[in-house]
């Protein structure tokens, strides 16, 4: 128990005064952890430590956080990128397990993985898991096509009759568009498919997203446009996704994520991958 002790200090706990701090919280929460053995060993830090191995959830449809290459099945993005260095931090592998975003919270719950990639911070899902402290956040906006982009203006433009908006099941996006367009046509699709493909595909009109994935789509295909609108809506802060009852485990990732705030390592990241 003791050599796990210096394991976790040695490896997540900076030498240097300007950490100090963080340093000294760090330590009385290890201390907790290891006088309370019985809640040690039932915690997903404790078979992380000893299977050598963090196992994250990531639906690979998230970009720019979460992008699969069907062709060699690995992952690439912002949430790959946070999640790697965690595990390196811990002196782990890093194990990356598919999932979709009907099922990302059962998944965490079931404990086919310990922690997920960034997920909107929302009721429904803090009522059967945990979350970290948020590290970014993100807003709405609506998007169509070039041929279409004339006939909005407007969130209110959307809420009509004839008007087909796409989203995927699962998302943070799903209940959101139902309550903002119930005048509207709703087509609800499963992952792997995404609202936007039915836009581009000429099967929908319409597809609300994030304000980071949608610039990425702009840039990417430049059939898809930006409806004009006064603000964006609902933002919305996002965050790792944890088992509820695994205090331990919770504060473990949120006493990471400050010392890598305060190292800059976010700020950073989310400038590799333009966010």
């Amino acid at each position: 128990m003791d050599e796990m002790f210096n394991l976790i200090t040695l490896v997540l706990i900076p030498k240097g005064g300007y950490m100090k701090f963080l340093r000294v919280l760090f330590i009385s929460l290890m201390s907790m952890i290891f006088v309370v053995g019985g809640a040690c060993a039932e915690s997903a830090l404790n078979q992380i430590l000893s299977s050598g191995k963090l196992k994250a959830g990531t639906t690979g449809d998230f970009n720019p956080f979460s992008v699969r290459d069907p062709s060699t099945n690995k992952y690439k993005g912002y949430d790959i990128d946070i999640m790697t260095e965690l595990a390196n931090d811990l002196g782990v592998e890093i194990e990356f397990v598919p999932t979709d975003w009907k099922t990302i919270v059962n998944g965490v719950v079931a404990g086919k993985y310990h922690i997920t990639g960034s997920a909107s911070i929302k009721p429904s899902r803090m009522k059967a898991a945990g979350f970290s402290e948020s590290y970014l956040a993100v807003n709405f906006k609506p998007f169509t096509t070039t041929d279409k982009v004339d006939n909005f203006k407007g969130w209110d433009s959307i809420n009509k009759n004839g008007v087909k908006v796409a989203t995927t099941l699962g998302t943070a996006m799903e209940p959101l568009v139902k309550a903002w367009f119930p005048n509207a046509s709703i087509k609800s699709v499963e992952a792997p498919a995404r609202g936007y493909q039915e836009v581009l595909a000429g099967r929908a009109d319409v597809f609300v997203t994030s304000n980071l994935e949608g610039s990425t789509l702009k840039a990417k295909y430049s059939n898809v446009k930006e409806i004009s609108i006064d603000a964006p809506r609902s933002p919305t802060p996002l965050a790792m996704l944890l088992p509820q009852s695994d205090q331990v485990w919770i504060n473990f990732v949120n006493h990471w994520i400050e010392i890598k705030k305060a190292k800059g390592y976010f700020k950073k990241t989310a400038d590799k991958w333009g966010l």
